[in-house]
């Protein structure tokens, strides 16, 4: 995965916020204030994680690379805070005191494993994103919820729940397991360069 410089991380978490800004204004058009680097326009998924005093206030993404990133983060911006379904939309009161953060993800790849002990010796907690998926019933985890489930079968176990399945459904031989890496950093990790200047290319 390709690294993205603090400067751009910093463009791309000003511009989630002035789309969303722009959405509760029913602003015609969206900003156009994003340098659309070579970086930026790679296809990558990727999440919008909002918090709002320590709290989780919406969290959406795509988790391939289907779309440059820079729209990647423009579209899951509006849906994490706007369509949700899990919260309210955000009022513009609440905006002011939101943390914004970005999580962009390398492609997914399939777990090969043949029983549950196997499946958990693969998995490394902390570093990676899961996606556990049967049929048409799919989830997935962030790798910052090893935080909050830092045992991998209590993390499998939600992420079943999560995705509408019995809790121990990660043990059966029919589920299929994917993981991803993220780059991930939030309003209050980066802080733009002093004097630096951000214009469309």
């Amino acid at each position: 995965m390709s690294p993205i410089p603090i400067q751009e991380q910093e463009c791309l978490l000003r511009f989630a916020r002035s789309v969303i800004e722009n959405h509760l204004k029913a602003a015609p058009q969206y900003p156009e204030d994003i340098a659309i680097s070579p970086a930026l326009k790679e296809k990558r998924g990727c999440f919008v994680t909002l918090h709002l005093n320590g709290q989780l206030r919406g969290c959406i993404g795509t988790i391939e690379p289907v779309m440059p990133l820079w729209t990647c983060v423009q579209e899951n911006a509006v849906h994490a805070a706007f369509h949700d379904p899990r919260f309210s939309p955000v009022t513009p009161e609440e905006l002011t005191d939101i943390v914004i953060e970005i999580s962009v993800l390398s492609p997914p790849r399939t777990l090969v494993f043949q029983n549950a002990d196997m499946l958990l010796s693969l998995l490394e907690p902390g570093v990676h994103g899961v996606i556990l998926s049967r049929g048409h019933r799919r989830a997935t985890f962030l790798p910052q919820v090893w935080e909050q489930l830092p045992r991998p079968e209590n993390f499998l176990s939600h992420l079943c729940l999560k995705a509408g399945m019995t809790a121990s459904c990660w043990k059966d031989s029919d589920i299929t397991v994917e993981v991803y890496e993220v780059l991930y950093f939030s309003e209050e990790s980066v802080r733009e360069p002093e004097g630096a200047v951000v214009r469309p290319k």
